[in-house]
């Protein structure tokens, strides 16, 4: 297992903003409208598009970041390699580049695995309800982490991460669970298939 919480160079532009519009959308992931960040987390949540990414090395270790403490939502908590929304107006496959570059300072080919919805509370004030895209990649180029997002990352062996996950399961978010669980159950193939 990796570390590279203390790596020489860093990205350190704000990427997230709570004014920023998210894509509203049905079960069906059908366009609804539009409303800023801040307001689509209130409460319990309403349901917007939203991705996750999961980097792979040629080892087979999945990248892991650590949410900046600074985060409304699960901040501290271990994730995937990254997660966000498209923005208004953005292509699916252009918002996945982007936040890679714009959190990591990486870029990789994607493939795209799978979408399910989601609503996980964090507090009575705030929850993620989402619909939400899971894409998966491979890459060994050294991340340059965005602070403003991420606390620290570290690649992890699935075995290794399947056994942290069982006996930490409060160290990391609900959204990485559940996608975790489906791919280890049903992607297996296509993590295989990766290049």
């Amino acid at each position: 297992m990796a570390n590279n919480a203390a790596t020489a160079e860093t990205n350190e532009r704000i990427v997230s903003f709570d004014d920023e519009p998210l894509i509203l959308v049905d079960a069906g992931d059908c366009e609804l409208g539009f409303l800023d960040k801040a307001a689509a987390h209130r409460g319990t949540g309403i349901l917007h598009r939203a991705f996750s990414l999961f980097v792979f090395n040629d080892a087979g270790e999945l990248l892991l970041q650590q949410r900046a403490a600074g985060k409304r939502l699960w901040g501290g908590y271990w994730s995937n390699t990254c997660c966000s929304h498209p923005r208004r107006g953005e292509a699916m496959d252009t918002a996945v580049h982007r936040r890679l570059i714009e959190e990591l300072g990486i870029d990789c080919p994607l493939r795209f695995l799978f979408k399910f919805e989601y609503q996980a509370q964090f507090d009575a004030d705030g929850a993620e309800h989402e619909l939400c895209w899971v894409h998966a990649g491979r890459s060994n180029q050294t991340p340059r982490v965005n602070p403003n997002e991420i606390a620290a990352t570290r690649s992890i062996a699935p075995a290794a991460l399947d056994a942290e996950m069982a006996a930490q399961p409060e160290s990391f978010t609900p959204w990485f669970k559940l996608e975790w669980t489906r791919m280890r159950r049903d992607h297996a193939g296509d993590l295989a298939a990766l290049s």
